[in-house]
């Protein structure tokens, strides 16, 4: 089987995604994991998500989703501020309660969490968040 051009270059961005997304995972992991017992796990996530997801909107913006017609920097960034309170405050911080309820600390948890982010994120980083304007089409005039 050959890989199409096409493939190759969507192979290409997501290596570049998973550098971004290892760069928010490890900030995020050791503060979230240093501070857990100083400032409760709530205080911990926020810090920690808030240093790696600075670090993931720089790596993602500007290197993993370019595109020749980017969406406006103001544009991306309402989108990622919106996307990342639902996902990564919210809906990794109810992950992690839920581990934790059943015996799975954070510093394991985070690692289940990750792993479904890693593929959800995606997705909605590249159909949404980052996604580029759209090119205006071509009308052809009929006389």
């Amino acid at each position: 089987m050959r890989i199409t051009r096409k493939q190759r270059m969507e192979l290409t961005r997501f290596a570049e995604y998973m550098v971004g997304g290892g760069v928010w995972f490890w900030s995020g992991y050791i503060l979230i994991v240093l501070l857990d017992n100083h400032i409760g796990l709530f205080w911990a996530n926020f810090i920690g998500n808030i240093v790696g997801l600075s670090l993931n909107f720089l790596i993602s913006r500007y290197w993993v989703f370019r595109t020749k017609r980017q969406t406006k920097l103001g544009v991306a960034t309402t989108r990622y501020i919106v996307y990342t309170a639902l996902n990564a405050f919210g809906l990794n911080y109810l992950i992690l309660l839920s581990l934790r309820s059943i015996g799975i600390q954070p510093e394991f948890g985070q690692f289940i969490a990750s792993a479904f982010f890693t593929v959800w994120n995606y997705v909605w980083y590249k159909t949404w968040v980052f996604k580029g304007r759209e090119r205006l089409r071509k009308t052809k005039h009929h006389a």
